[in-house]
């Protein structure tokens, strides 16, 4: 088993960003990016690969104290000074320090700013425009606001500690799965994701939402595994995954129903009936609060907006040319790329500044997608997935939902479970041997045809080439 990530992978991976980087500059010359995407891409990938090769070998046997004190302050460090860059980066790109399609962005800061000025007793006007599944973070951002005098940078640099400590939660939850060794690759590989960096520097919900999600799957998971099964080891998780209710209604459903699903497997002569009665009328009891009539009428808006997702992206971005393939694009399209898309945009499209940013990120993640991709398939074909229902559960479940949502291939979209995808590849990685390499090799060079393929698709569906 491996207990590191070679520099067989990790130097292919490198060399193929830069190839396919290359290659795509030279066919779409007319559309190369500005310098600074470039840039910004080989720091997210080189950074990424050549420090996990580095790290997962330097701290592979060091006392778990100072392991856990390594990644929380490394991460911590990393997406600081991501916080400060990129907040001085917007303000010399855009005058402001947000991004250059803020969006939901510029409605987040107004309304928290309302909120802290205003206070919550007009609490229902200020925040009338959005849904219930979407007050959590205009609402936690609003007590920020109120108590650091509206100051974006404090609010960033608050994700800064909480991205950093969700690192820790996704150790701790992978070693409790996957045994110690397993633990820090999945740690040091969530200290280095470069998305889970990036959204410590914007000013959307995403980051919040990864720590309540990986903290209810972790307490979730230590209550079926500890069977210490006790009033408060029962209502935190319950509790977390309420909380997920306010930031996006499935994610908090699905959370619920597979902490009910997981229960029901361990149950058996485990626990008493009693104590599992206790587990499904908490489950029940949160479920009628949070969610009552919400779920079923936002069900109706997601499926009315599925219906209208080409109207959506023009609303979202009136002045961008709509690739016109993306309209016979769907679910059988998307299902068997699922673990692996969005690819890279590796081309200048007008108004896409931010996908040319996360292009790097991207990257990574078509990488660490095929150690998911093996992790899974070695779980269930070994059939051990019983032994880690809740993170391959969720993994695969909100992915599922994903495929049938207009946002399938969107990176934001996949953020919640992109932890949990982390750390089953991070067992699929220790599965590697020389048998295996062959697999690998060929994913590379399917990965950089898809990449060129991709790129042409943005083009061509725009009447570019």
């Amino acid at each position: 088993m491996l207990y590191y990530f070679p520099k067989y992978f990790t130097s292919r991976a490198i060399g193929l960003y830069l190839t396919v980087l290359l290659f795509v500059t030279c066919i779409f010359i007319s559309y190369t990016m500005s310098w600074y995407w470039y840039m910004l891409g080989m720091i997210q990938v080189i950074g990424f690969f050549y420090f996990s090769n580095v790290l997962t070998k330097r701290w592979a046997n060091i006392p778990e104290e100072k392991f856990l004190s390594n990644i929380f302050t490394t991460a911590l460090t990393i997406r600081i000074i991501w916080v400060i860059f990129i907040y001085g980066f917007y303000i010399l790109m855009t005058g402001r320090p947000f991004p250059h399609q803020p969006f939901d962005v510029l409605m987040y800061d107004e309304v928290a700013s309302d909120l802290a000025t205003r206070g919550f007793s007009h609490y229902e006007d200020i925040l009338k425009r959005f849904g219930p599944s979407d007050r959590g973070y205009p609402t936690y951002l609003g007590i920020v606001y109120m108590m650091t005098w509206d100051s974006i940078l404090v609010a960033r640099l608050i994700k800064a500690v909480i991205g950093a400590f969700t690192c820790v939660l996704v150790y701790r939850l992978a070693k409790r799965n996957f045994g110690e060794k397993i633990g820090r690759i999945a740690g040091i590989f969530s200290v280095l994701m470069p998305y889970l960096i990036y959204y410590c520097g914007e000013h959307l919900k995403e980051t919040e939402m990864i720590f309540l999600t990986v903290a209810f799957v972790e307490r979730a998971d230590y209550l079926l595994r500890s069977k210490k099964y006790n009033f408060l080891n029962i209502l935190t998780p319950v509790l977390l995954a309420g909380s997920l209710f306010f930031f996006r209604t499935v994610l908090g459903a699905m959370a619920l129903i597979i902490f009910f699903l997981a229960t029901l497997f361990s149950l058996g002569n485990t626990i008493s009936w009693g104590k599992g009665i206790l587990t499904g009328i908490c489950i029940i009891t949160t479920v009628g609060y949070f969610a009552g009539g919400r779920i079923a009428t936002e069900v109706e808006i997601v499926l009315e907006e599925s219906n209208n997702s080409q109207k959506q992206q023009i609303r979202r971005d009136s002045r961008a040319k709509i690739n016109e393939f993306a309209r016979y694009t769907g679910a059988t399209v998307f299902a068997p790329m699922i673990f692996t898309i969005p690819f890279p945009t590796m081309i200048k499209i007008e108004y896409q500044e931010e996908h040319q940013l996360l292009n790097g990120s991207n990257f990574v993640k078509n990488i660490t997608a095929f150690f998911t991709m093996l992790g899974v398939f070695l779980l269930f074909y070994r059939k051990k997935w019983k032994e880690h229902i809740l993170v391959l559960f969720f993994l695969i479940g909100y992915l599922a939902i994903l495929v049938l949502s207009p946002f399938a291939h969107s990176g934001r979209f996949h953020m919640p479970c992109l932890p949990f995808a982390l750390i089953i590849a991070a067992y699929g990685l220790s599965q590697m041997d020389n048998k295996k390499k062959i697999y690998f090799n060929a994913y590379i060079v399917i990965l950089f045809i898809a990449i060129i393929g991709w790129s042409w698709f943005k083009l061509a569906g725009r009447g570019l080439v």
